[in-house]
């Protein structure tokens, strides 16, 4: 059941709003290879299928996955993922879905807050946000540090709500590109989940793994969430309220 009106749209990142490219495949191979796993060999396939399955999960929660819990290696591996990504940023390799801004900017005009979501470390998805451009463009951004558990885990999504004063999570939409965006929305009672196929998932696996919508992009979500056909119905009832 899609609920009327909407208060808050958490949104994804990497392959949801910004386009992906291989950059996380990129990086990735870099932190492994600093862990004496070289691209071509058999644990390298085991640990890139592995990654892939989890995509969308905590990028710490990942490498303690892929090293057997081994937390100095983990960490590390992790630190070398994000500088490699940051390189990435750095040099302009990072760029916005198409429609990305434009639907976040639709959806605040109507009253929908948004806040964007990763599995990157914080300082990642702050250097991301400012590469695009999007200082001040959302709400709120969230990483899993700053709330207790990545996905597939809700934390995410009920901090987002709870932060930007929600009173109900059915009036939430999550978007994302991955199953385990799908999963933490349904999990987190979000009142409509929804797969982009920007990502590399398909409609069938998006469904399956709980959304409850498959869009082509994040740039669809303002027409799916029917917030330009809403907000000149709302304008007229303020305007009829206030001449009462």
């Amino acid at each position: 059941m899609i609920v009327a009106h909407w208060q808050v749209a958490c949104i994804d990142m990497a392959g949801t709003t910004i386009r992906d490219d291989g950059l996380v495949d990129q990086a990735f191979t870099v932190a492994v290879a600093g862990q004496g796993v070289a691209p071509g060999t058999a644990e390298y396939e085991r640990m890139r299928a592995v990654a892939r399955k989890t995509r969308g999960q905590s990028k710490i929660e990942i490498f303690r996955l892929l090293l057997g819990g081994d937390e100095r290696r983990a960490r590390a591996a992790n630190e070398t993922f994000e500088e490699a990504y940051g390189l990435l940023v750095d040099e302009g390799a990072v760029t916005p879905v198409p429609g990305a801004a434009e639907a976040i900017e639709t959806l605040r005009a109507a009253g929908v807050k948004v806040a964007l979501m990763t599995g990157f470390a914080r300082a990642t998805q702050e250097a991301i946000i400012d590469a695009v451009g999007w200082r001040g463009l959302v709400d709120l951004a969230l990483s899993p540090a700053e709330v207790g558990r990545g996905r597939p885990y809700p934390d995410l999504v009920l901090v987002a709500a709870l932060r930007l004063g929600v009173d109900d999570v059915r009036r939430v939409a999550v978007v994302g590109d991955t199953p385990l965006d799908m999963i933490a929305g349904g999990r987190a009672g979000a009142g409509l989940v929804a797969g982009v196929l920007t990502g590399g998932c398909d409609r069938p696996t998006l469904l399956a793994a709980g959304a409850t919508h498959v869009i082509g992009s994040v740039g669809e979500l303002p027409s799916l969430l029917d917030v330009e056909q809403r907000r000149p119905v709302e304008q007229r009832q303020s305007a009829a309220r206030s001449l009462a």
